[in-house]
């Protein structure tokens, strides 16, 4: 027996078996495998080898449950809207990076003040934020087709699965260009539901970590690292990421001048601003640089009593604007009565555009 055990203890390098252990996700083999192993010794005695190898023992143990999400903005850019706008959206995504199933409780809430997502600063909130989830029929938000969280949670969420999430929500209007509204979405990991149903919370009350580890339990090991949030800290079995939306608005000034252009005695010829003078009145929109083209652009001006318009020089829209004067453009203008009016339609940033008439003093 003395010589078997100095055999034994000479040889190295034995070959281990494992049995009966499931294939592994990304997120590393699943939680509750039983992991079996045996040891198999070969020897020789007296420089014969043995026909029979010695086996260990049977060694088991279940592999533990790491708790890891993650939340991502799903691009790196701010989200462009405009003041007033409604159901504007912003894209996330949500990764399930444990190693057995969980239930996720999906929450936004609105920074206030100090850093955005962007190298920007957060100074105003949106109106009612709301959680949808992609339905993979279309890319992108889809208020038909993506749905707010069944029960509102992500129910048995399989180990490495990945969801698209959208917050969605309301531009106040009287925003202006560079505003900004930072948004975090909190995704918060529950254990023990069966399907349908919501499971516990997981932090550190309801599964303490550092237990001792028992070969025939499952213990459960948070691994997430801190988020943008609030209170989002590493090890609390959530995970959170921030995005914002930044306001570009159309800024406009409108300057209004006049220049008598004709009278009954002079003429053209230094005309005066006497009863059957002709006026022509010159309405610039200047759109400020850096925000987002107006679009729709309408001019109305109601005429005073002594005042007429002059159909036959007609209502000229779109006009070249220089010191104060309207060129060219478009005479798909109107008059009703005393009020004048043309659509210019879109002024983009940084530009001006024009509406012009003639009116006769009475």
């Amino acid at each position: 027996m003395t010589k078997l055990l100095k055999l034994l203890a000479a040889i190295s390098g034995a070959a281990a078996a494992t049995l009966g252990v499931t294939p592994a996700f990304a997120a590393g083999t699943a939680a509750d495998t039983n992991v079996t192993n045996q040891a198999s010794v070969t020897f020789s005695v007296g420089g014969v080898p043995q026909v029979t190898p010695v086996l260990s023992n049977i060694d088991t143990f279940k592999v533990d449950r790491v708790i890891k999400l993650r939340v991502q903005e799903a691009d790196a850019l701010t989200k462009g809207v405009s003041p007033g706008e409604t159901g504007a959206w912003t894209t996330y995504t949500v990764t399930n990076d444990s190693n057995a199933p969980v239930d996720i409780v999906l929450s936004a809430s609105q920074q206030v003040g100090g850093a955005g997502a962007h190298s920007n600063t957060d100074n105003f909130n949106m109106l009612s934020p709301s959680i949808f989830v992609e339905s993979g029929a279309n890319v992108g938000y889809q208020p038909l087709e993506d749905l707010a969280p069944p029960s509102g949670y992500l129910d048995e969420v399989a180990p490495d699965a990945v969801r698209t999430i959208y917050v969605v929500a309301n531009v106040p209007a009287g925003q202006v260009t560079g505003d900004v509204a930072a948004v975090d979405l909190t995704a918060q990991a529950h254990l023990g539901g069966t399907v349908g149903t919501q499971g516990t919370a997981v932090n550190a009350t309801n599964f303490p970590q550092n237990v001792a580890n028992g070969a025939n339990t499952v213990e459960n090991v948070m691994s997430d690292t801190a988020g943008s949030a609030t209170g989002d800290a590493a090890r609390d079995g959530k995970h959170s990421a921030k995005d914002d939306f930044t306001v570009s608005a159309a800024a406009l000034t409108v300057v209004k001048t006049s220049r008598v252009v004709w009278d009954p005695v002079n003429l053209t010829s230094n005309p005066k601003a006497i009863p059957g003078a002709r006026v022509e009145y010159c309405i610039a929109v200047t759109n400020a640089a850096g925000g987002s083209p107006a679009t729709s652009v309408a001019v109305s001006d109601t005429l005073v009593s002594t005042l007429a318009p002059y159909a036959t020089f007609g209502y000229w829209t779109g006009a070249t604007v220089t010191s104060g004067v309207c060129s060219a453009g478009t005479n798909n203008g109107s008059a009703a009565g005393q009020v004048v009016s043309g659509t210019i339609g879109t002024v983009a940033a940084g530009t001006t555009s024009g509406f012009y008439f003639q009116a006769t003093v009475q």
